[in-house]
């Protein structure tokens, strides 16, 4: 066999390791191995591990917040430790779980497979990455641990400029975060480019590498301005300079500049991988092409472009002038644009298809009602006029709740659901999957609507004390008991698909008549990925040949290049 293998489009495809029939969790059971590790998809397991682990501790946060607005006077807590918490859970759920999860756990593990490569470009790299997220977490708690964070997840200046709390320890965390994502959007970008297996042309990729690729754009654009504004905070306070204090001649309208032209990107950072597990999702599981595959491939890269050109919509009340708000209002609507096409899309695939409500398929379909409500009433937040009565309400919570849990993370439990077979080789129960997305479904749902009405009539977000208005007492209560009912469904799949790694079924290459080439090698993978380099011949979600071969033996793994795609 060749050592290199070249694409029609110049993509070289690095030497060849040694193949071999052992899956790549039983090669080595060292810790050592694993922590050495090259292997992409032992680094995804790795992150699988530390984001779960960060999504425990924000959840913590979240119910403590949750349990303490049920009464207008609070139940346990003094504002200052309120302000904590709710600074503490947005940290951690926006920086180590919303924008890491699926690029970090699932496009590490899945995008060499999809594109035919050995690993990502740079495995080292790729390590180091993991290795900065980690030392980034140690930080951040360590900063909450010795006194915390009370200026919320945005940092607003001059007030982060000026707390005593443990600001600058976090920042420095945070900033060595930006790191971690610029490596990974780096090793996906140059890895798309360059390692695609023959045949796999940029028409045939699958809708979850372009949804990847847009998402590495974002990331290598945005990362490094967020990064800066960040470090230009920590100077300020270590160095009394004036750039967002205006004590010292500084502008703190400059730092909602400068933080929104990457933190309204980073709104896509969090969602387009998420989009990306639904189209595969929704395809396979309506055993149907792709409705409109080019537009939604194109719909991704329009998003990730237009994302850099709407961040002054979260400063309509903040100074900027009323011409500029109608610039930024008119540009929203149009980034609304892209995304409605993906829903409408994936609609017209499910129609007539022979749609299979298997577990990974019911969190697609809760996707897309959340998202459906989230992208609705952020036209809303677009709009001048109804954005002066609703911003800073909780109005804004409940709409970005929609659009970052009702979306991202359905889509990242979806995505767990989809490839967990994958990963590790065995399938956990159905019905207790379908129960678990039902119940995410309903306690999201219960959580987040009221909070919609609560900010209609003018509550505001952030606040401790409500007690000059008891009547929000009702929908807090309601809030409160539907976290409840979600935290329950969260649980549960931590429960089952624990039990599944020794006590659920082996499964084959392709337990869900997928398409797609990580569908055509071992579950778990081999090492190597496949023992030979697969040759693509077909187009992505080629559901017109009939159902591929699914014949499973432990001792001789399915070879990709049999069946050629």
């Amino acid at each position: 066999m060749s050592a290199t293998v070249v694409t029609p489009g110049e993509a070289v495809q690095a030497p060849e390791p040694e193949s071999s029939s052992v899956n790549y969790l039983n090669v080595s059971h060292t810790l050592r191995s694993w922590l050495l590790t090259g292997d992409h998809k032992r680094i995804a397991v790795l992150y699988l591990i530390s984001v779960s682990f960060f999504f425990f501790l924000g959840s913590i946060a979240a119910s403590l917040v949750r349990i303490e607005l049920m009464s207008p006077n609070g139940l346990m807590m003094e504002s200052e430790t309120y302000n904590k918490m709710f600074s503490a859970h947005g940290i951690i759920m926006i920086f180590f779980f919303l924008i890491p999860s699926i690029p970090a756990i699932f496009g590490n593990f899945l995008i060499p497979i999809m594109i035919g490569a050995r690993d990502l470009a740079f495995p080292r790299l790729n390590l180091a990455s993991w290795y900065m997220y980690m030392v980034a977490g140690v930080l951040v708690l360590t900063s909450f641990l010795m006194g915390g964070v009370e200026s919320g997840w945005t940092f607003y200046t001059p007030y982060s400029s000026l707390t005593t709390s443990q600001v600058t320890l976090c920042l420095i965390g945070l900033f060595i975060m930006g790191f971690s994502s610029i490596a990974t959007g780096l090793n996906f970008i140059v890895t798309i480019h360059k390692m695609r297996a023959p045949g796999m042309t940029w028409d045939r990729l699958p809708l979850f590498v372009w949804a990847h690729y847009a998402t590495s754009i974002i990331i290598i654009l945005g990362t490094p301005v967020v990064a800066i504004t960040l470090l230009l905070v920590v100077m300020e306070r270590l160095f009394d300079i004036g750039v967002f204090n205006p004590a010292n001649g500084g502008d703190p309208v400059l730092f909602q500049h400068m933080f929104w032209f990457y933190s309204h990107p980073a709104v896509y950072i969090m969602v387009l991988p998420g989009m990306g597990v639904i189209s595969e999702v929704i395809s396979n599981f309506s055993q149907k092409r792709t409705f409109g595959y080019h537009m939604i491939a194109y719909s991704s890269l329009a998003i990730a472009l237009l994302g850099f050109l709407v961040w002054g919509h979260h400063m309509f009340v903040a100074g900027q002038s009323m011409y500029q708000g109608v610039v930024f209002s008119l540009l929203s609507f149009v980034l609304a644009v892209p995304s409605a096409i993906k829903v409408f899309n994936w609609t017209a695939t499910i129609y007539k298809g022979q749609v299979r409500l298997q577990t990974p398929m019911v969190y697609a379909l809760g996707f897309l009602g959340l998202f459906l409500i989230g992208g609705l009433t952020g036209l809303y937040l677009a709009c001048l006029a109804t954005d002066v009565h609703l911003t800073a309400t909780y109005f804004i919570v409940a709409h970005f709740h929609y659009v970052m849990v009702g979306g991202a993370m359905v889509a990242f439990l979806g995505a767990l659901h989809y490839w967990w077979p994958k990963m590790f080789g065995r399938m956990y129960p159905d019905s207790w999957g379908k129960m678990s997305a039902l119940l995410v479904f309903v306690g999201f749902n219960l959580t987040f609507f009221p909070q919609f009405v609560m900010g209609y009539m003018g509550m505001p977000r952030r606040y401790h004390y409500y007690y000059f208005a008891p009547e929000f007492q009702p929908y807090h209560i309601a809030s409160t008991l539907g976290s409840s009912v979600l935290a329950v469904g969260l649980i549960l799949p931590a429960l089952y698909l624990t039990w599944s790694l020794k006590y659920g079924k082996k499964v084959g290459p392709n337990p869900w008549n997928a398409r797609g080439l990580e569908w055509e090698t071992a579950s778990p993978p081999i090492p190597t990925n496949f023992e030979e380099i697969p040759i693509v011949e077909r187009e992505a979600y080629d559901f017109d040949h009939g159902p591929i071969d699914d014949t499973w033996d432990e001792e001789s793994p399915v070879r990709a290049h049999e069946v050629k795609r």
